[in-house]
């Protein structure tokens, strides 16, 4: 595999329908929309399973337009040097307009009060009287003094919680893992949950927005429902193997679990008392779709051309000013000396480094290292076997 065709265009392959707006941000270098060829450099995807997906040796980076990587082999791609990104935030205001709508809705019944109205079309001038006579049985609650319980505070998290307590609601967040960030972010009036448990306790309302990992897999189940109040709404716009469907439904059929509002409807939700099943709309507006693209393209840009790493879920945050020098960037194995292994072997050829940054993620690392000296082409085929035999070496790229 060669590394060094440093001019070369730069082939991009889409595996669904990218938003145009991203698109045309690669069109403003050396890029090329290449949907056949089999040889990407980088690869931008939504929804698409790449599971089962061959990549091919020339494949540097894949963006997912959207926060989670679910559908993309990250292990595999670590392990090869591939660099996975996503948009965490892109979407953001798309779900939080859904959850706070949803959220309104299932309070007040609206779903099942228009689903009824409907019904009475054959009824013709009868229905004002109809209409009068049976509103009474969708008779909801309003949310404002109701306590909403946030579980995960990130970019979406954040978004709700704020927007919630501008409707009046007491709202409490529970996240372990908040950044600095978004603690910034947040609002001040949001209450702190010490543990899941204090926040299932006391929220009339819940709303999930954290990833899909051993650790939260099925976190709403029976136990968790015992902890909560009588008639909560849960409303769940992250991933569906969040909840436990059988303890869901057999806690909706008691009334424990009051409304199940989910984004991923399937044949065991569809069968449970008191869901309000949406057909996967959280992200699903025309400004989510082209944040995300814009998003994931100019990541893509910014690696391709210049080794920087931003919003990766597999390697570190990485970035170096980039001025033009010759540019070496390493993925490596976390282990000791290897940054001293890949300066020796520059030093080897006579060459001055300007400047260089080195960030570590788990078991493996990331160092960019620039060139002061202009280097002959003629030397760039032997220094990169010199650092690609280096014990603990995933992947070099000159830029």
């Amino acid at each position: 595999m060669s590394t060094l065709a440093l001019d070369k265009v730069r082939k991009i392959k889409t595996l669904n329908q990218i938003a145009e707006s991203g698109l045309d941000v690669l069109k403003k270098g050396n890029f090329a929309i290449d949907n056949e060829g089999e040889d990407p450099d980088a690869i931008i995807v939504r929804s698409f399973n790449m599971h089962s997906l061959e990549l091919n040796q020339e494949l540097k980076a894949i963006a997912r337009a959207g926060a989670g990587v679910n559908n993309i082999p990250v292990e595999n791609c670590t392990e090869r040097g591939i660099v996975v990104f996503n948009t965490p935030g892109a979407n953001a205001n798309a779900v939080k307009e859904l959850v706070l709508t949803t959220l309104i809705a299932s309070s007040r019944n609206l779903f099942d009060g228009v689903a009824w109205a409907k019904t009475l079309e054959p009824e013709g001038s009868q229905i004002p009287k109809l209409v009068e006579a049976g509103k009474k049985q969708f008779v909801g609650k309003e949310v404002r003094g109701k306590t909403l319980g946030v579980i995960g505070l990130g970019a979406i998290g954040a978004l709700v919680a704020n927007d919630a307590l501008n409707l009046d609601m007491e709202v409490i967040g529970f996240d372990p893992f908040i950044s600095v960030d978004t603690a910034w972010n947040l609002s001040r009036n949001v209450h702190r949950a010490m543990t899941i448990e204090q926040l299932f306790a006391n929220s009339d309302f819940i709303t999930v927005h954290v990833p899909l990992t051993l650790d939260t897999k099925e976190m709403f189940n029976a136990a968790a429902f015992q902890l909560m109040k009588p008639d909560v709404h849960i409303l769940n716009f992250s991933r569906d193997g969040l909840v436990n469907e059988e303890d869901m439904a057999a806690a909706l059929a008691s009334g424990k679990v009051g409304k199940y509002i989910t984004d991923f409807p399937n044949e065991n939700v569809l069968k449970m008392k008191n869901v309000i099943p949406i057909p996967h709309l959280g992200a699903s507006t025309q400004e989510s779709e082209e944040n995300c693209a814009i998003m994931a393209a100019r990541q893509v840009k910014e690696f391709l051309e210049t080794g920087n790493i931003k919003n990766s879920v597999n390697f570190p945050h990485v970035s170096l000013p980039y001025t033009g020098k010759r540019r070496v960037a390493a993925f490596h194995k976390n282990v000791p000396n290897m940054v001293g292994q890949i300066t020796s072997a520059i030093s080897n050829y006579e060459l001055n480094i300007a400047d260089m940054i080195n960030r570590s993620r788990g078991d493996f690392a990331y160092t960019m290292i620039d060139i002061d000296n202009e280097v002959d082409n003629e030397i760039l085929p032997n220094l990169e076997t010199k650092i690609k035999q280096i014990e603990g070496m995933v992947r070099v790229r000159f830029i």
